[in-house]
């Protein structure tokens, strides 16, 4: 094989190794929410009716994150949900101590996810 031919046909290969070496963020926007009250959300809902009898707004509302809370997720728009890493989570706890109590709080959010949580690189009031 001309030397030419190997060197363009190594380069995609290289160019997919590199990328996924880097990474690449994603970016999601939101409800931050007390992840251990959603998921009792979750668990109630799914035992006593069907999905388009949800009022997700309410189940935000009453997962709103408090000051003490600990673990957080984010409710996307279409009704998803992703959990924060450990990092996440502390960085979402300062945000949520800046802001006070709120009925409820839209975030933006940079990172990877690895099956249902994000590995946090930013985390911000949504604008």
């Amino acid at each position: 094989m001309d030397k030419n031919v190997m060197a363009l046909a190594t380069r995609p290969a290289a160019l997919v190794c590199l990328s996924s070496a880097l990474g690449l963020a994603e970016s999601w926007s939101g409800a931050l929410v007390d992840s251990r009250c959603w998921d009792s959300e979750e668990n109630n809902t799914r035992a006593t009716s069907i999905y388009v009898d949800r009022d997700r707004n309410l189940e935000i509302g009453l997962c709103s994150p408090k000051a003490k809370t600990t673990s957080f997720t984010i409710v996307l728009p279409d009704g998803l949900s992703l959990k924060l890493d450990a990092a996440g989570n502390a960085r979402a706890a300062e945000l949520v101590q800046k802001t006070g109590k709120k009925p409820s709080i839209s975030v933006a959010i940079t990172g990877e996810t690895s099956r249902n949580t994000i590995k946090v690189e930013s985390i911000s009031m949504a604008r």
